[in-house]
């Protein structure tokens, strides 16, 4: 085997899976135009080597990491310009990541960790950008090039250590894709040189500072590091969030920052402190989100916990924080977006602002949110989670009767949510999304396979929890179900979902004919803000079954909530339940209680 020192460019196309679902014959012929009329003559030209085509990508070698960029620029940009005057839908656009290193050459091809990085940095890179990594960056740029923004480091997948990244420059102003290298200057480029809070592509980042060991006890410096590194993991499985790498973080340790310092220094729009208090076999975790910008609390909070196990207890907390913190940022994130003057939303803060009405759980939000989820569609073509946004807006509508033809809104969310599953197949909102649609179709064995594969990607994610006790609870299975909803509710008690954690909980329960624990679950959910119908139902229901003295009384509830229901309409609401016996039960209880047949 030879080694070598080389310049690997690897690339992908974004949506492969989308296009050739949409048109397979087309879009096999345009790659064939593009690999012999742009691909193949740019890395010619710049005495490159194709290595291989993949499906929906290439990896190429080249001598010099300035002709990989070289190469890199010049495909871009004519692929670029192959694609005006082409639907959105059907463009081809190619992300591309540029690595230098020693490779090993067997049989014409290339391996090693240097190509292993130049894929996990394709990966980073904008749809028609590219990222780089540090080596190639300070080879060519020498530390000067407002055409890319600097990542700090990323610890990349399988991966150590981390690595630097830089990557091209959005054209947010224009919602377009990234600059071309060249053509953009410091004033019209990059956010930091105005002293603004750096947004990687409409996302929001977070700082995560080293916790302070405020124990008095050396030893335990090394607990609240593995917190603060476990932490960072955890985060940085929720996709629609950018995390600061932790050797960028660590700077700051034993230091008391200014947090709009931090913010402007690290890009970072929110930043997370800590600290970590031992006293005998006891442990206080405390930590606090705080907005960058303007040095505002958004959550705080405190763990007491026992110490045993001390590692299961570090995961612990991790996880359970960062379940916390991802609704408190996107509740933040949406009250931004809905402040924000309507004629000055990007694609981020459309899709923000949908999540917010989607969460009203009412007919008149659902009928906005679609609206704003397909502007921001419309906005941002390859924005992957206004898809999913929209896919379960389309969801709802079916579980709470707000659609005039369920058959068509669960079509229109399928194309939707393999629609942003082809942009980012990892995407644990996603999978949550597809589990919950199979569970209406109803299709539980494929809804909980969803759902596992959603709880791999995020184990912190409160919801797909939810989504697997819904199918087991539905799906037949009520008492395996209840622990789902347990853990949901744990892990995110403050979750714009949690009227619907303790709804389904309380059908667990009424199915189980455990009355009483449906009623507390049921009124549980009803005194949340935005509760819906179901908890409604579910407790009428229960009350039924044990002429309960408040039974009129939640049957009024009932009927305000939803005037006109009858017992023929929530069957058919509820036409996914697995078992005549369970949804018979379920109706017996109303028809009990008094609702009309």
């Amino acid at each position: 085997m030879e080694r070598r020192l080389v310049a690997v460019v690897a690339a992908d196309i974004v949506g492969y899976s989308r296009l050739m679902g949409a048109d397979e014959i087309g879009t096999l012929e345009a790659l064939r135009e593009l690999k012999a009329n742009t691909i193949g003559p740019a890395v010619d030209d710049n005495q490159g080597r194709i290595v291989k085509f993949l499906g929906d990508g290439f990896l190429a070698e080249f001598a010099t990491a300035r002709a990989a960029l070289s190469a890199s620029n010049r495909i871009q940009r004519e692929v670029g310009q192959w694609n005006d005057g082409i639907p959105e839908e059907r463009r081809i656009r190619h992300r591309i990541g540029i690595n230098q290193g020693e490779v090993v050459f067997e049989d014409n091809d290339i391996y090693g960790e240097t190509v292993n990085i130049a894929a996990r940095l394709e990966g980073l890179a904008p749809p028609e950008g590219l990222a780089i990594s540090g080596s190639v960056y300070e080879e060519i740029f020498e530390g000067q090039a407002p055409d890319f923004e600097d990542l700090g480091f990323q610890q990349l997948r399988n991966i150590e250590p981390p690595v630097r990244v830089y990557r091209t420059v959005e054209d947010r102003d224009q919602g377009g894709p990234a600059r071309a290298l060249g053509l953009t200057s410091v004033e019209a480029g990059s956010p930091r040189s105005e002293g603004r809070i750096t947004e990687i592509s409409g996302k929001p980042s977070i700082a995560v500072l080293p916790f302070q060991n405020m124990s008095g006890d050396a030893e335990q410096d090394y607990f609240a590091d593995g917190v603060t590194e476990d932490l960072i993991t955890a985060l940085a499985h929720v996709r629609t969030l950018f995390v600061v790498a932790r050797n960028s973080t660590f700077a700051y340790k034993d230091r008391t920052p200014d947090i709009r310092e931090v913010g402007r220094d690290l890009g970072a729009r929110y930043v997370l402190e800590g600290s970590v208090r031992k006293a005998g076999n006891r442990l206080r975790v405390t930590a606090q989100l705080i907005d960058a910008g303007t040095g505002n609390h958004v959550w705080a909070d405190r763990y007491d916990r026992v110490l045993e196990d001390i590692f299961a207890l570090q995961d612990e907390i991790s996880q359970t924080l960062a379940a916390r913190i991802e609704p408190e940022l996107s509740s933040a994130e949406r009250e931004r977006a809905r402040r924000r003057p309507t004629d000055d939303l990007g694609a981020w803060d459309l899709y923000q602002r949908a999540m917010w009405h989607l969460y009203r759980f009412t007919p008149e939000d659902a009928g906005k949110a679609r609206e704003l989820f397909a502007r921001a569609i419309q906005r941002d073509p390859n924005f992957s989670s206004a898809f999913t946004g929209l896919a379960y807006q389309q969801l709802y509508d079916v579980m709470n009767g707000y659609s005039d033809n369920f058959e068509l809104s669960l079509s229109e969310a399928e194309k939707n949510v393999r629609t942003a599953l082809g942009f980012d197949d990892k995407d644990a909102l996603a999978r949550f999304t597809l589990g919950r649609l199979y569970t209406l179709k109803p299709d539980y064995e494929a809804a909980i396979g969803e759902f596992e594969r959603g709880i791999v990607l995020n184990p912190g994610f409160a919801q797909i929890y939810h989504g697997m006790g819904f199918a087991l609870a539905f799906g037949g299975r009520p008492r395996e179900a209840i622990p789902y909803f347990e853990k949901a509710i744990r892990l995110s008690p403050q979750d714009p979902h949690l009227t619907s954690f303790m709804a389904v909980r309380a059908y667990s329960y009424l199915t189980l004919k455990d009355y009483q624990r449906a009623i507390e679950s049921a009124d549980s959910a009803i005194a949340q803000p935005n509760a819906m119908v179901w908890p409604r139902v579910f407790r009428t229901s229960a009350m039924g079954h044990l002429r309960h003295p408040r039974c009129a009384e939640s049957l009024d509830d009932l009927l305000a909530y939803m005037p006109g229901v009858t017992v023929g309409r929530v069957a058919k609401l509820i036409y996914y339940v697995r078992g005549p016996e369970n949804l018979a039960h379920c109706l017996q209880g109303l028809e009990k209680a008094g609702l009309s047949a």
